[in-house]
C-alpha cells in the first residue's frame, strides 16, 4: 500500500461533497433508515458517509476513511465491503452508493430486473445483474460474489435487500441510480398489459445510441435532485456574500 500524505484540506472536500450525494439519495426517496455512499479519495483509499441514515446527516458531519485493501474501519457498516470490492476491481469507478429503491426492491422480488424499455433503462444494458439471494452481506466472501455478479454494469440488483450502483462522479451515481428506479418504475408499470401487448425492448444498437451523456444529461439530473441541499445553499449564501464585500 502506498503511504499517503495527509491531506484535510482534500479529505474534507470530498466529506462534504459525499454528504450532499447522501443527502440527495434519500430526498429523492432511494434510501430510507438504510443505505450509504462513498467517493473514491485515491488508488488505496476512499470516504465512505457517516453510519446514519442518509437524510439526516447533518452539515458538517463526517465520514470515514476506508483501506479499498484491509479491514472496515470501527463504525463502518458491514455492507462497506460492496464498496471496497467495487473500487478494487474497477479503477473507472470513483463512486459507490448502496441503496434501497422501492420499485426496484419489488420488482427484485419476481427475480426481475428493469429491462431498457426507455431512455433511463440504457445505461444499464443489456440488463441489470440480479444477485438473487435476500441475505444481508455481512462478509468479505459475501461482498465478493455480488459484485462478481454486478461485473462491469453501473448496477447489481439483489433480490428483497435493494441495489449498488458505480459509477465515474458522485453525480454519475446520483443520477444513475435515480435511472434505475425510473426503470424499475416503467417496467412494473408494463408488465399487467404485457399479456396482451409486448412492450417494446430497446435493442442494443438503440441502448448504445441512447445511453448518452451528451447535452448535460448527468448534470441536469444532478442539479434537480440535488437543489437545495443546506451545503450547497451555503455555497451559494458565500459566493452572494463574496460577491457583496467585492463591490
Amino acid at each position: 500500500m502506498t503511504q499517503h500524505t495527509f491531506d484535510a484540506a482534500r479529505i474534507a472536500e470530498l466529506d462534504r461533497a459525499v454528504r450532499v450525494a447522501a443527502r440527495t439519495l434519500a430526498r429523492a426517496g432511494l434510501a430510507h433508515a438504510y443505505g450509504h455512499c462513498s467517493a473514491r479519495l485515491d488508488a488505496d483509499r476512499f470516504l465512505v458517509c457517516a453510519a446514519r441514515p442518509m437524510g439526516l446527516l447533518g452539515v458538517g458531519e463526517a465520514g470515514t476513511v476506508v483501506p479499498i485493501d484491509g479491514p472496515l474501519p470501527d463504525g463502518v457498516l458491514g455492507e462497506v465491503r460492496l464498496h471496497q470490492q467495487i473500487y478494487r476491481r474497477r479503477a473507472d469507478v470513483g463512486a459507490v452508493a448502496r441503496t434501497m429503491p422501492a420499485k426496484t426492491m419489488s420488482l427484485s422480488t419476481l427475480r426481475r430486473t428493469p429491462r431498457a424499455l426507455h431512455g433511463p433503462g440504457t445505461y444499464f444494458a443489456p440488463g441489470v445483474p440480479l444477485w438473487d439471494d435476500p441475505q444481508l452481506i455481512r462478509s468479505d466472501a459475501q461482498a465478493a460474489a455480488v459484485i462478481d455478479t454486478m461485473g462491469g454494469n453501473a448496477a447489481v440488483v439483489m433480490r428483497g435487500n435493494g441495489a449498488v450502483v458505480a459509477a465515474d462522479t458522485l453525480e454519475a451515481m446520483v443520477a444513475l441510480t435515480w435511472y434505475l428506479e425510473d426503470a424499475a418504475r416503467v417496467e412494473l408499470d408494463v408488465l399487467a398489459l404485457e399479456a396482451t401487448t409486448p412492450a417494446a425492448v430497446l435493442d442494443p444498437d438503440e441502448c448504445r445510441a441512447r445511453a448518452t451523456r451528451s447535452g448535460r444529461i448527468i448534470e441536469r439530473m444532478w442539479e434537480y435532485l440535488s437543489a437545495g441541499d443546506p451545503e450547497l445553499t451555503l455555497d451559494s449564501a458565500d459566493s452572494s456574500a463574496s460577491a457583496l464585500s467585492s463591490r
